[in-house]
């Protein structure tokens, strides 16, 4: 006879805190002379370099996210072109002591707008391993409580896998973010968000010879 087999699914949910904070910081110039645009946009951009300099190990990763220099859109009627350009930097702090006094200079500069920050984890965060193992465990609790309703007791695995296998969620960790807008302050006081990772796994086991069937 065939073994008898307990199909479950585990679940996991935690709240946990944030192990990275990502913002953009965008330059920007306008005016008749294109090169001059450049120049601005090149000064500027210097000195978010060195803002962002100043806060040293903090700052875990710098990146170009975009970079517009273009001719605003003119009338018949006009003799000379406009020019405008941004140049936006995506930045990762993971030290979050330095984050709400960092976002006020850099808010503060001439010509420069912060978004942010946005909230995370890194990516393969042990918090998502551990959230893994709880559904794992809150699996093999359900599939117990089968065996034991039938008099039976689990044997052995057979699977253990995601549940987006099987049509299910896939584990999830949501971020959120807040937006920074600029104040006289010397510092914004920020509040990171916690966290929501979620994993569910599907287990199959099989289980000895329910005696429940016997009566």
């Amino acid at each position: 006879m065939d073994p008898t087999i307990v199909t479950v699914h585990g679940e996991a949910r935690r709240e946990v805190p944030p192990e990275q904070a990502v913002f953009s910081v965008t330059v920007s110039a306008r005016d008749r002379d294109k090169a001059a645009v450049v120049a601005r946009l090149t000064e500027r951009a210097a000195e978010v370099g060195r803002i962002l300099d100043g806060c040293g190990a903090a700052v875990e990763r710098r990146e170009t996210a975009g970079l517009h220099v273009y001719e605003e859109y003119r009338r018949r009627a006009e003799r000379s072109a406009t020019y405008s350009g941004s140049l936006t930097t995506t930045v990762t702090v993971t030290d979050f002591d330095p984050l709400g006094e960092l976002l006020a200079r850099l808010a503060s500069g001439d010509s420069i707008s912060v978004s942010g920050p946005w909230w995370q984890l890194r990516p393969g965060s042990r918090a998502g391993a551990d959230v893994r193992r709880e559904a794992v465990t809150d699996a093999l609790d359900r599939a117990h409580e089968y065996a034991a309703a039938v008099g039976s007791e689990l044997d052995r695995i057979v699977e253990i896998s995601d549940a987006e296998a099987a049509g299910a969620r896939p584990m999830m960790m949501r971020a959120a973010g807040a937006s920074a807008e600029a104040e006289d302050s010397a510092a914004f006081d920020l509040d990171p968000r916690q966290q929501t990772v979620e994993a569910r796994v599907l287990l199959r086991v099989t289980i000895t010879e329910p005696t429940a069937l016997r009566r």
